[in-house]
């Protein structure tokens, strides 16, 4: 009798427990000029490594705290970091016991396909690019599939598939099979009740003219970036005459269209240069910096990009690039940068020389060298092109 009546007690508590520990949260709502999920506490001067950016009105469920970030549930095997000035508490929202994914409808217009995905609620997702062949991936979490139905019409033009895997208990997948190599952008955002991804379509004519061309001229205003070691020269200031050669050069080929993230002195938050750039809509991006280093040796051109899909694009310049006769620092991939981190059209983060290098600061001041940077950069942009016709 005793031993049932212990038994008994224990299992009492062990649900008492269960049940404070299901409750042990509070609900949040992403907020914010373009707030994003972090895989941990990891730092450094780029911040934490990114899952993404997230949408504003996501439902997220907060489970812990440290002095800057909120610790959010993303399913039951997954969780994710945001910085708590991202998040506003919702008072009155109350969870359901599960969400369903409802019906997808594939279908294109004059500009884009579209991916329509019906959700119960706003839930969080990650996406990302795969090659060879090449996908787009999102993940989307807290959700159990009620998908008996993907509808495909015959207007769109990029996508090839679409399907889904219920690949954990609370776990959606949702595979989108492509039909050119070259990634050319995506967004993902919630329209209503739908989760919509919006898939960019290469261009008919992939002729350099024709294209809309985007170039950031690193730092500006009250960030000046870094600076030479002899000379003293200032990284925003050579960015932005670096950035005007180029977009000279092309407008003297007869390119559609160039736009600047700055034109002067001024100062442009990257956060807003990236909104400002997804309104504007461009075929691609060029952000132009200069590198440094503590070790004075240190010398030679890199280029950076995040997603995979957009490494090509990285790879031609680079190779372009030593041409030159300077020495390689590489192509390096899944860099944490503000500017590589959209995926609504390819970019590339090129970094010049090294301004902490003698020799290459020295190179910078030369006008004869921004004039063979700015073309050897257009002949790569053609050398792309070229692979993907």
């Amino acid at each position: 009798m005793r031993g049932i009546l212990l038994v008994t007690y224990l299992f009492i508590h062990f649900l008492a427990f269960a049940q404070k520990n299901e409750t042990n949260y509070w609900l949040g709502k992403s907020t914010g000029k373009l707030p994003a999920l972090l895989y941990g506490l990891g730092d450094d001067r780029l911040g934490g490594t990114k899952l993404g950016y997230i949408d504003s009105n996501i439902l997220l469920r907060i489970i812990d705290s440290s002095k800057e970030l909120y610790t959010v549930q993303l399913s039951k095997l997954h969780s994710a970091l945001i910085e708590k000035s991202y998040i506003r508490h919702d008072s009155v929202f109350s969870a359901k016991p599960f969400y369903l994914t409802g019906s997808f409808l594939v279908k294109g217009d004059s500009l884009y396909d579209y991916v329509s995905m019906h959700m119960d609620e706003h839930l969080p997702y990650k996406s990302w690019m795969e090659v060879e062949p090449s996908k787009i991936m999102v993940d989307i979490y807290g959700v159990q599939t009620n998908t008996n139905w993907i509808t495909q019409l015959q207007s769109v033009k990029e996508i090839k598939n679409v399907y889904y895997n219920q690949v954990e208990d609370d776990v959606v997948r949702v595979t989108i099979e492509l039909k050119h190599a070259q990634h050319w952008g995506y967004s993902l955002s919630y329209v209503g009740k739908n989760l919509v991804l919006r898939v960019k379509r290469q261009p008919a004519i992939l002729d350099l003219k024709k294209m809309v061309i985007a170039i950031d001229a690193g730092h500006g205003g009250n960030n000046s970036g870094t600076e030479g070691i002899k000379r003293k020269i200032s990284e925003k200031e050579y960015t932005l005459l670096y950035a005007k050669s180029l977009e000279k050069n092309l407008k003297k080929l007869g390119v559609k269209k160039v736009i600047m993230t700055r034109t002067s002195d001024t100062s442009f938050d990257n956060k807003d240069r990236i909104l400002f750039l997804q309104d504007q809509n461009p075929d691609f991006l060029i952000s132009l910096h200069f590198n440094s280093s503590e070790n004075e040796l240190v010398s030679g051109v890199s280029t950076y990009y995040k997603h995979i899909g957009f490494r090509p694009l990285s790879q031609a310049i680079l190779k372009r690039m030593l041409e030159l006769k300077i020495s390689e620092f590489g192509n390096v991939g899944n860099f944490n940068f503000t500017l590589n981190q959209p995926t609504d059209f390819p970019n590339v983060l090129l970094e010049i020389v090294f301004l902490s290098n003698v020799e290459d600061e020295k190179k910078v001041i030369d006008t004869k060298f921004r004039q063979d940077v700015s073309l050897k950069v257009i002949l790569a942009i053609q050398d792309w092109l070229k692979l993907n016709k």
